[in-house]
This record gives structure tokens, C-alpha cells and sequence, in this order.
């Protein structure tokens, strides 16, 4: 009997963890597994505000694939997925093609722009490595640029982030901690810099305690941040965001408008056949799609249904990383011959939210709140206990976030 062929698409958390999963549970004469990543890298998403912001070296969030993954164990092959052929079990790459006989998608998000006039054109995303090295570089050139205009610019200081999600607050937290230093590295007045958070929705992070909300924004506020919520962005162009509220149209002029409003599944998915929700499949407990016994379906691309809330579960780090870990075991199930699976339930610990490198918020332990400084830590926990659990601790030494004081 021929070992079956399992291929892992993407190497994001669910995909990576998955690869690591099976590497130490399956031996070379039971299956052969592919990783498939267009990168070299892997890359911890929930660190690119980092790096979008300036704080941390984009170097210190990427992971080499073959310093965690066994390539004896795991074939890695460095190549864009183009097309996924369901009906013949095939995958489609940029330079060739692989069959499986079962199959893990993990292959992220991509940014959903709700249709708002120039915004693919003219908005930032933080989503990659490669985005994320572009905001840094694009804000600094635009604080290097303002100095060597006779006719001072103001669109060039005035930095506009849509979305007061996660992302969008984690990320105007890491600017509020690093505009001061490119204030003084440019010789820009600091007060000439604004950094401005426009949310449609009534609140800042939505769904997030009250409590917690509001010490988020007193925190921000404090060092700079402007918020601008119940605000619908309208459109942007070159040189401005449009956003009304209350009725009112309002203009800010700027060169930097960085989009951290929205995610959807990979589009790839969806042209796969699939049935989808903006990118996103139902899965069934087993995370497998309804009809498709032969495909798991991991991270942002997978959609769960939490049925206290009856709404989809957000597509985290934390669950991407729970799904992985399943999705291996039973995987090694099928096979050794046994196909009774086991039912996915997210085991959610927290969440925690940053504000910069030294202020934070986060709900842990079945609603215990954090603040401050407690809350950093804690943020730090969970991000040394992944690189843990994905390379052990020679990983940990080199990538961990071990300085608790700063």
C-alpha cells in the first residue's frame, strides 16, 4: 500500500504548526508530507504592527521554514498555489504540480476593502513582511521629505489608520511610542504630527470589555492618538481620506493611509469550488468542509460557528494554532486506518491587546482583566510559549520577546 500524500498549503500558523505536528508523530514510511509557502519564512503575523510601525526589526517576526521544519520528514517546496482542482486532487503551483490525498489549507487572509473608492489603490495593509517593510519605509520617507520642501507639506505628517480592531489599535500604539524618535531623528516639532484612528463602528474595539476599551484610549490619547469613531471612511486618494460623520463629509489630508479594517479568507479558496463566506468555509467540527473528506481547513481561511454567540469565532493566532495541533491528530487517525475523528472545540485562553511597548489590555482566565504593565507581560507569555511549542527552546532563545522590563 503506498503512503498517502498530505499537502499543507501555507505556512502561516495553522500550516506551520501543522507540518511541525505531524513531522514528530508520523514516521517517513507512513505519509509524505509537502508544506507548500511562497516564502522561505515563516512570519508571526500578530507582530507586523511591529514592524509596520518601526519598533521592532521585521528580521526578529520571520522564521526560517527549515529551522523548525524536519526537511527529511517534511518536503518543502518554496512556490505559489494558483489554482486548488478538488475534483482531480491536484494542486496547481507556479512552477508545477502536486496530488494529495489529503489536504490542509492555511492559506491566510488577504484585506477586504468593502468596495470604498480608492482604497486598494492608495491605503497601506499590514500583511505581510514585505507590506509591513513598506509602511516603515514609506513613513520615514515622508518625515525625511518634509524638511527638504520650501512649501512644508502637513499630508506628509498627518498619518491616518482605518479600523480600531485589533490591529488598528495595536498598531497606532506602536506609532505613539515611535513618532517621537522620528520627530527628533527628522527634526520635525513633534506637535506638527498627527496620528488619527477612524472607526465606523460606535466603539473602539469593538466586542472588547468596556472597561478595558477605555483605558485603551485614555492610554493612546495620552500620547498623541486622535480617534474619530462612528466614522465611515468614503474614499481615499493620494493625498486624502474621506469619511463622514454624523451626516457630516470630512477631508484629512494625507500621503499615509494605513488600512487595518478588514480581513477575508484567501480568494484562492473560493475559486477552489468551495462553498465561502468573504473568503471563509464552513467547516464541520472535524474542520473539514461539508462533502470533502479529504481537505482540512485551518486558520483564517476556516469558518467556525460559536454557537453561544451564533456568530463566527474571529479568525486569531490562538485558534489557527488550536485548529493546527487537531488537524494533525487527526490526520495521524486517518492514516493508521481509523477514521473517527475528533470534534474541534477552541479552548480560548484570552485575549490580550498591545499598546506599544509598554502598555497593554487583555482579558485572561475567564475574565480576569489586565492593565499596564501586567498586561505586557502576559502578551509576552504568549508569544514565547508559540515559538515553544513550534521550535522549542533554542527558537525561543533566538526570536523570544524575553525582556519583561521594556
Amino acid at each position: 500500500m503506498k503512503n498517502p500524500n498530505i499537502v499543507i498549503l501555507g505556512a502561516g500558523y495553522g500550516g506551520i504548526m501543522t507540518a511541525v505536528k505531524l513531522q514528530k508523530s508520523l514516521g517517513v514510511n507512513e505519509a509524505n508530507i509537502t508544506l507548500v509557502n511562497k516564502h522561505s519564512y515563516h512570519y508571526q503575523t500578530t507582530w507586523l504592527h511591529e514592524n509596520a510601525a518601526g519598533t521592532l526589526h521585521h528580521d526578529r517576526t520571520r522564521i526560517q521554514i527549515k529551522d523548525v521544519v524536519n526537511t527529511s520528514k517534511v518536503n518543502f517546496v518554496q512556490d505559489t498555489v494558483t489554482d486548488i482542482k478538488q475534483e482531480d486532487k491536484k494542486v496547481m503551483l507556479e512552477n508545477g504540480e502536486l496530488s494529495y490525498d489529503y489536504l490542509v489549507i492555511g492559506l491566510g487572509f488577504e484585506a477586504a476593502t468593502f468596495g470604498i473608492s480608492g482604497l486598494k489603490e492608495n491605503a497601506y495593509t499590514i500583511n505581510s513582511i514585505n507590506s509591513a517593510r513598506l509602511i516603515r519605509q514609506h513613513i520615514e520617507y515622508n518625515f525625511a521629505k518634509y524638511n527638504n520642501e520650501s512649501d512644508k507639506k502637513q499630508e506628509r505628517l498627518n498619518i491616518v489608520v482605518g479600523g480600531a480592531g485589533f490591529t488598528g489599535i495595536e498598531f497606532v500604539g506602536e506609532l505613539a511610542n515611535r513618532i517621537p524618535e522620528l520627530c527628533k531623528e527628522y527634526d520635525v516639532p513633534r506637535d506638527r504630527v498627527r496620528i488619527i484612528n477612524v472607526e465606523a463602528a460606535p466603539t473602539a474595539l469593538p466586542g472588547f470589555d468596556p472597561e478595558l476599551v477605555e483605558y485603551a484610549m485614555n492610554s493612546l490619547e495620552a500620547r498623541g492618538v486622535e480617534f474619530k469613531i462612528g466614522a465611515m471612511i468614503k474614499e481615499v486618494t493620494e493625498n486624502k481620506l474621506v469619511f463622514e460623520k454624523d451626516e457630516q463629509r470630512e477631508e484629512i489630508e494625507t500621503n499615509t493611509v494605513v488600512w487595518a479594517a478588514g480581513v477575508r479568507g484567501n480568494s484562492l479558496v473560493e475559486e477552489a469550488g468551495f462553498e465561502a463566506n468573504r473568503g471563509r468555509i464552513p467547516v464541520r467540527d472535524d474542520l473539514r468542509p461539508e462533502g470533502h473528506d479529504d481537505v482540512f481547513i485551518v486558520g483564517d481561511c476556516a469558518l467556525i460557528m460559536n454557537e453561544e454567540t451564533e456568530r463566527p469565532y474571529p479568525p486569531t493566532a490562538q485558534i489557527a494554532i488550536q485548529q493546527a495541533e487537531h488537524t494533525a491528530a487527526n490526520l495521524v487517525r486517518l492514516v493508521k486506518g481509523d477514521n473517527h475523528l475528533e470534534a474541534f472545540k477552541p479552548d480560548l485562553k484570552g485575549t490580550v491587546a498591545s499598546l506599544g511597548h509598554d502598555d497593554a489590555i487583555g482579558v485572561v482566565f475567564d475574565d480576569k482583566k489586565l492593565f499596564g504593565w501586567s498586561a505586557t507581560a502576559m502578551k509576552k507569555v504568549i508569544d514565547n510559549r508559540y515559538l515553544l511549542k513550534l521550535g522549542g527552546i533554542g527558537l525561543l532563545l533566538k526570536k523570544g520577546k524575553l525582556n519583561f522590563f521594556h
